[in-house]
């Protein structure tokens, strides 16, 4: 099938570009669901990490305190190595899984690190949602009522906006509306609805 990659740094947008591709009768495959189902209790990945980071990473609920997991690996580049070694290849076969159970006329996977894991492996086009770096801050933060510095600190962990935007083929600009990125996602799907035609 043919397969857009949809990504962007926290707070770009992504899940409202993803949803505007929903509504127009895409299948959107998000990573960040692939990437909780391998941690769910009973998956052998959740016991590794429970043996790592000890069982105070654990919920009462025997669920993973994603939270807490965040600030330990994004406070220590060797842990979140650790984590990214055991996760990506299980996160992927679940990607793949999804992608290949899709059934509109092409799919998208959605993933903040689309180029960062090799996902983009995965899809043959990639998507940037754009906006300014402080006008990420401001959107995460709020979404999240998280500390700007800790948001901060995700954004260096993930690829720089420059980065991102060289191994774009297409752009979102979301540093506008709704309607607009609605506008844009629309103009987009047309060329995508070509594109899978002519790649079949």
């Amino acid at each position: 099938m043919y397969t857009v990659g949809l990504t962007g740094g926290i707070g770009s947008g992504k899940s409202a570009a993803a949803a505007c591709f929903t509504e127009l009768g895409i299948d959107v495959v998000d990573a960040d669901w692939a990437a909780r189902v391998v941690v769910q209790p009973g998956q052998p990945a959740l016991a590794q990490i429970a043996a790592h980071f000890g069982a105070g990473i654990l919920l009462e609920s025997g669920e993973l305190d994603r939270a807490q997991l965040r600030a330990i690996v994004f406070e220590n580049t060797a842990e979140r190595e650790w984590l990214e070694q055991l996760l990506h290849p299980l996160i992927r076969e679940e990607i793949v899984r999804a992608l290949e159970a899709s059934r509109s006329a092409y799919g998208i996977l959605e993933s903040p690190l689309l180029i960062e894991s090799g996902q983009f492996k995965l899809v043959d086009r990639i998507c940037v949602v754009d906006l300014p770096e402080a006008l990420q801050v401001e959107r995460a933060s709020g979404r999240d009522r998280s500390d700007p510095e800790q948001i901060r600190k995700i954004m260096g962990a993930q690829l720089s906006r420059s980065e991102r935007l060289v191994r774009a083929d297409d752009v979102l600009d979301n540093a506008g509306d709704l309607a607009s990125l609605k506008a844009q996602v629309e103009s987009l799907h047309q060329k995508y609805l070509r594109m899978a035609e002519e790649s079949i």
